[in-house]
């Protein structure tokens, strides 16, 4: 197969078609999406293709035959019906300013008006939007199509002003009820989004739509799957390694039958030719590491949570769990789905490496404030690593602990629970992408932390000396006989690390082998 063009930040479907562009064919979930008429809701991480398949359902409704000839669609669709088509986006522009959203609604209905020759002197989005509805479907015979893109923006980018937030909510309430008084009118809507708020708060008034954001024959609406990498960009994979691919990029799951890749990193990894974290980069939103450390959430305890479905659903302004944001942003996956006494569970986990690495490397950022100095921790630690320099480990721990100014914890609340001390420990350790398993079970306890490096193990406990109440961190270690687990894996080298709350440093940083 040919190499052709990386389609990276294109959102435009004839684009991808009509410049040759690599196009991993999505149109199989459109059939069995247009079917039937209905309300559809959608949520995705940010750059996992969402608004492409918006583009590409406009193309399919209004008509564009020509761009899916060779596409498991196009035998199998009338191209002599044409809908009209409203396509509302809200990806674009700034909308912290209380007054921003009000008049870029009215902007976008204004150039839609305007294109399909439809005059209206309405003054309010939701009178205008049901006007533009009922003369489309007048005027064509044909029912509308009503897309919605990154339909929550406006929400997520006032968050730090709850106020402004709340308002933003309550306008787009008003706007998206529209859509169940114009059902007659509508032929199919479908609504996309990064995050999931609750239909009590932003959908009361469209009951019935069809949340297919965890349904399992949808799982790979957006995103690649391992099949689609050795059938639509095999020219691509020569000189990478697959499993390292699979290690940094694979890992999302919403239930389906496989994991998908983050399409956004695969193509800028066939560009590049550089494993890095290419989606972490383009901006983690400095809200969700103010809320994790805010609920004061140890980053040693993501990797593993337990939410119920209820929980993962649970998002709005004044309602927002750490692990419906980590989800639903993509920081976090599921992992394992279980029933308990009726209810299901899912068990959540980073996806894969470069989440891993990025969002601990982020999190120790705004922990320790002092990004210089914490890179040069980072360099120093995997040097000492290499050394196999347990001293130099400890020397380097408790001086950087050390450097922390004592104004820092008195005007921080963050620093004064167990679980920071706990969360920079680990969070240099898994922000260098190392091989590390946090609260590891075996059948006498688990474990604090356990890491494999050059063919070694490293096991850690970790002790507040203030609320140790099972003796020291080392006996711990030797009397739950935590090596026997790991020796197959290479020498076990025991670290027992004791931290004082009134120090607030390491006061035992005992060494052994196990």
């Amino acid at each position: 197969m040919s190499q052709r063009e990386l389609p990276i930040g294109i959102q435009t479907f004839r684009t991808v078609r009509e410049d040759g562009c690599y196009y991993v064919d999505k149109t199989p979930y459109l059939e069995s999406l247009v079917g039937t008429s209905g309300h559809y809701f959608l949520s995705r991480p940010r750059r996992f293709g969402k608004s492409l398949f918006l583009d590409t359902l406009k193309e399919l409704f209004e008509g564009s035959e020509a761009l899916f000839k060779g596409l498991a669609i196009h035998d199998r669709w009338d191209w002599s019906v044409r809908n009209p088509v409203v396509r509302l986006d809200f990806s674009k522009g700034d909308f912290t300013a209380p007054d921003y959203l009000h008049r870029n609604t009215m902007a976008q209905l204004d150039d839609i008006g305007r294109r399909a020759e439809v005059a209206c002197d309405y003054d309010t989005a939701p009178e205008r939007l049901s006007y533009l509805l009922e003369t489309l479907h007048g005027r064509s015979g044909e029912r509308v199509v009503v897309l919605v893109d990154e339909y929550d923006k406006p929400i997520l980018d006032a968050l730090g002003n709850p106020e402004v937030a709340c308002a933003h909510r309550d306008y787009l309430r008003g706007l998206y009820s529209t859509l169940k008084f114009a059902d007659a009118h509508i032929r199919l809507s479908f609504i996309t989004g990064v995050s999931k708020f609750s239909k009590v708060s932003l959908f009361s008034g469209l009951n019935n739509l069809i949340d297919i954001t965890m349904e399992p024959a949808y799982s790979a609406i957006c995103g690649y799957t391992e099949g689609d990498l050795d059938e639509v960009f095999a020219s691509e994979l020569a000189g990478l390694d697959r499993q390292a691919i699979r290690e940094w990029y694979n890992g999302y799951s919403w239930l389906g039958a496989e994991r998908v890749y983050n399409p956004f990193d695969i193509l800028l990894l066939f560009r590049n030719r550089t494993f890095k974290a290419h989606w972490f980069e383009t901006g983690t939103p400095a809200f969700l590491i103010e809320t994790l450390l805010r609920r004061q959430v140890r980053s040693v305890d993501l990797d593993g949570m337990v939410a119920s479905d209820e929980l993962l659903s649970a998002f709005d302004v004044d309602d927002i769990s750490p692990e419906a944001l980590l989800f639903q942003t993509g920081y976090l996956t599921i992992l394992k789905q279980e029933e308990l006494a009726g209810r299901t569970l899912y068990t959540l986990g980073y996806p894969n490496r470069e989440v891993r690495e990025g969002l601990n490397g982020s999190l120790l950022r705004h922990l320790v404030r002092d990004g210089t100095r914490q890179m040069a921790n980072s360099i120093r630690l995997y040097r000492l690593l290499e050394a196999d320099d347990l001293d130099g480990l400890r020397e380097l721990f408790h001086a950087f602990y050390a450097s922390i100014p004592h104004e820092w914890y008195t005007n921080n609340d963050i620093a004064n629970y167990e679980g920071y001390y706990a969360s920079v420990f680990y969070s240099y350790f898994a922000g260098l992408g190392l091989d590390v398993t946090v609260e590891d079970s075996t059948s006498l306890g688990r474990l604090y932390m356990a890491l494999r490096f050059e063919g070694r193990v490293y096991l850690f406990e970790f002790k507040v000396v203030e609320q140790a109440g099972e003796g020291p961190a080392m006996a711990q270690l030797k009397a739950r006989r935590y090596a026997d687990k790991y020796r197959a894996s290479g020498p076990v080298r025991l670290v027992g690390v004791e931290f004082s709350s009134a120090s607030r440093n390491i006061v035992s940083f005992e060494t052994g082998w196990g």
